[in-house]
C-alpha cells in the first residue's frame, strides 16, 4: 500500500485498482502534492561549492582552477561555446571526471573523490538514455532497483515521481509509444525518483524541437522548485537560460568569465565575449573622453557616446581604447536625434518578422552598419526615403574593454 512517512508515521491514502504485481497505481488522491507538502517540511537543501578546481585531459587543460558557489535550491546554468569546459565541470560534480586540483562540496561534505553512485545526485542526458524493452514504471525503478529499496517503497516512489511529472497514466507503455517531451518527462521522474540532493542536467532539451522545448522548460523550472532541488543545468542555448535560470556562469577556455542574473549577464557583460555570446550586440570601438556626469564619454568612427561600464572593476582612464556594446533592441529610429547617443544614417537590407523587423543601419560617418531590432515596425520599406537618426540611451551603451 502506498503512504508517506512523517513525524513518525505512516500516511496511506486509499487506492484503487490496487495490483500487487504492478508498480504503479491509481490514487484517489494527488500523491505528487501529498509528496511535496512533506517533502517540504522536512527538506534540507544543499550548496555546491567549486574551490580552485582544476581537471586536466593528458596536456589540454579543460578547466582552469575554477572558484563558484551555488546557492541552496537555485536554478543555475553554465553556458559557453563548444570546448569551454561546462560539460566537463558538470560532470566532475557528478563523479564521472576527478580532478587533478580542487575540491567540490555538497553542502558541508567534500565529495570530489566519492563515486558516483555514493553523490545521490540526480542526472539527466542529451539523450532519453530509457530502455527500449522497459515500462516507463520500469525505467523509473531502475535506479531504486539498484539501490535495494524494499519492492513496497520502489512501487510507492515511482507512482509519486510520475504523478509529479503527469506521467501516472502512462506509467505501463513503452518509451517508443510516447513523443519525445513524454520521454522527457520520463527522464525527470528517474532523476527525481531517487531523492537526489541536487539535480544534473546535461544539455536536456537539445533532442526536442522548438515548440516541446518551450514547454519542458517551463516544466524543468517548476519541478525544481516544487521539489527546492538545488540543479545545475548545462546548455548552448541562450534563450533557455534567460528565460528559467536564476542565475548563470559563462565559460570560455576553462575559465569562468561571468556569473550573474540572466539580467545582469544580459545587460552588463564584463566582456566582450560574453556580450557576444548571450543575444546579438553592436560593437563600436572608440577611445574615451573622460567622464561625463553619470557616464563616461566616447569618441568613436560614428559619432560621440555616453555610456556605463558593464565591469564596476573596469575604470578606463582618457585616452584609453575600449569597445562599445548596444543591443539591437535598444536603439530607437526617428527623424530627429534623441538625446546624446544619436547617429545619422539610412536603413539598407531589413527583414520584416511582423511584430519586428530587423535592419542594416548604415551609418552616414564611417559607414559602419549597425543591427537594429524596432518593435511594431514603422519604417520597413524606407530605405530610399532619406537619412533617420538611430538614437540610444546612455544606460543601454555598455562600455567593454578591447
Amino acid at each position: 500500500m502506498s503512504g508517506v512517512w512523517a513525524q513518525g508515521n505512516w500516511f496511506v491514502p486509499r487506492a484503487r485498482n490496487c495490483n500487487m504485481e504492478k508498480r504503479v497505481y491509481s490514487f484517489d488522491f494527488d500523491p505528487a502534492e501529498f509528496l511535496l507538502s512533506e517533502a517540504r517540511r522536512n527538506l534540507r537543501m544543499i550548496s555546491i561549492r567549486i574551490q580552485n578546481l582544476a581537471k586536466r585531459f593528458g596536456t589540454a587543460v579543460a578547466l582552469r582552477n575554477l572558484d563558484l558557489v551555488i546557492e541552496p535550491g537555485e536554478l543555475f546554468f553554465l553556458l559557453g561555446p563548444s570546448g569551454c569546459g561546462k560539460t566537463t565541470l558538470l560532470r566532475s560534480m557528478a563523479g564521472f571526471y576527478i580532478p587533478e586540483e580542487g575540491s567540490i562540496l555538497f553542502g558541508d561534505e567534500d565529495v570530489t573523490r566519492l563515486a558516483p553512485h555514493k553523490r545521490n545526485t540526480g542526472m539527466m542526458f542529451q539523450s532519453y538514455a530509457l530502455w527500449p524493452h522497459m515500462t516507463l514504471a520500469e525505467n523509473v525503478a531502475f535506479g531504486l532497483e539498484e539501490r535495494k529499496v524494499p519492492k513496497a517503497e520502489i512501487k510507492r516512489r515511482v507512482g509519486e515521481a510520475l504523478e509529479s511529472v503527469r506521467m501516472g497514466q502512462y506509467a505501463e507503455r513503452k518509451p517508443n509509444q510516447l513523443s519525445g517531451g513524454q520521454q522527457q518527462r520520463v527522464a525527470l521522474a528517474r532523476a527525481l525518483v531517487i531523492r537526489p540532493r541536487c539535480l544534473l542536467l546535461d544539455e536536456p532539451l537539445s533532442n526536442l524541437d522548438a515548440k516541446l522545448r518551450l514547454e519542458m522548460r517551463t516544466e524543468i523550472r517548476r519541478v525544481c522548485k516544487e521539489f527546492k532541488l538545488t540543479t545545475v543545468y548545462v546548455t548552448h542555448d541562450q534563450k533557455e537560460a534567460l528565460s528559467i535560470s536564476d542565475r548563470m556562469a559563462i565559460l570560455e577556455g576553462g575559465k569562468i568569465l561571468q556569473v550573474g542574473s540572466p539580467k545582469d549577464v544580459y545587460r552588463r557583460p564584463v566582456c566582450r565575449t560574453v556580450a557576444h555570446f548571450i543575444g546579438e550586440t553592436d560593437f563600436i570601438t572608440g577611445r574615451v573622453l573622460g567622464p561625463d556626469g553619470d557616464f563616461i564619454a566616447v569618441e568613436t568612427p560614428i559619432g560621440r557616446f555616453l555610456g556605463v561600464v558593464g565591469d564596476a572593476n573596469f575604470k578606463p582612464a582618457a585616452g584609453a581604447e575600449v569597445t562599445l556594446s548596444i543591443r539591437p533592441e535598444c536603439w530607437k529610429l526617428g527623424s530627429e536625434p534623441r538625446g546624446h547617443n544619436a547617429v545619422r544614417g539610412r536603413i539598407g537590407d531589413s527583414v520584416y518578422l511582423g511584430e519586428v523587423a530587423q535592419y542594416d543601419f548604415v551609418a552616414a560617418a564611417g559607414g559602419a552598419t549597425l543591427k537594429i531590432y524596432e518593435l511594431n515596425p514603422r519604417f520597413v520599406g524606407t530605405a530610399s526615403d532619406g537619412d533617420l537618426f538611430a538614437s540610444v540611451d546612455a544606460d543601454d551603451v555598455v562600455i567593454l574593454g578591447t
